[in-house]
């Protein structure tokens, strides 16, 4: 016997904090917000942990951890860049096009 479960997760007995969100933009608004400032966070400890990296290779001399520590600097700003150029091209693309949907996922509405 085969049984499928669907849930109703409008219905506030099975999950009440869906009830607060009136579309599902709504809810991939707030995913996209909290990961863009997590992304945040990361890439500055990245930022922080590479920098004290090259100030201790650079005062000991250590050329193989200095490069290892650029790196980390390198990649987190890179990471960084990426993250913010492509929430900045999903809102120019919801504002060229003016797709209602688009625009409450990135914020515009």
């Amino acid at each position: 016997m085969h049984q499928i479960f669907a849930v109703n997760i409008g219905d506030p007995n099975v999950f009440a904090p869906a009830a607060t969100f009136p579309t599902f933009g709504a809810i991939v608004s707030i995913v996209v917000k909290n990961a863009v400032v997590f992304a945040g966070i990361i890439s500055f400890v990245l930022l922080i942990i590479g920098g004290l990296g090259v100030i201790v290779g650079a005062g000991s001399g250590d050329t193989k951890k200095l490069e290892q520590s650029k790196k980390a600097v390198t990649g987190a700003v890179m990471g960084l860049l990426i993250i913010v150029l492509s929430v900045l091209i999903v809102q120019v693309i919801a504002t060229i096009t003016g797709v209602p949907e688009l625009q409450q996922i990135v914020g515009l509405k």
